[in-house]
């Protein structure tokens, strides 16, 4: 089955987080990608900031979608990047991504989320 990962941080609890400490766990996450290799079939990508986004989104009266600076979502979570990983089952993805290392930084979290498989229909 294959799932997307899509990892989560909090940019304001990011800040207390000295710069050794981040690149400590930065240099984790290297290791991490490298011992899960045979199970990403993409490895996604780390994405810039929220601040880069740009947003179109629908047009609240109907007309032409409207494009924004910014994100879309007001939400306190920014999402720094996805991966997509092809593992048996919801239980082997969740094994994995206990391993990630940003996790033992505050505000961090990995959204999984099964794939549509358009092919089975």
């Amino acid at each position: 089955m294959k799932y997307v990962l899509m990892y989560t941080n909090r940019p304001d609890l990011d800040a207390a987080v000295p710069a050794d400490r981040q690149a400590e766990v930065y240099q984790a996450i290297y290791g991490w990608f490298e011992k899960h290799g045979a199970v990403m079939t993409n490895m996604g990508a780390e994405l810039q900031g929220p601040e880069t986004a740009t947003s179109v989104k629908s047009s609240p009266n109907g007309g032409e979608p409207v494009v924004v600076d910014g994100p879309f979502s007001e939400a306190k979570e920014n999402v720094g990047g996805f991966s997509i990983i092809d593992v048996p089952d919801l239980d082997a993805a969740i094994a994995i991504v206990k391993e990630w290392p940003s996790l033992q930084l505050p505000g961090v979290a990995v959204e999984i989320r099964p794939i549509v498989d358009h092919s089975e229909m």
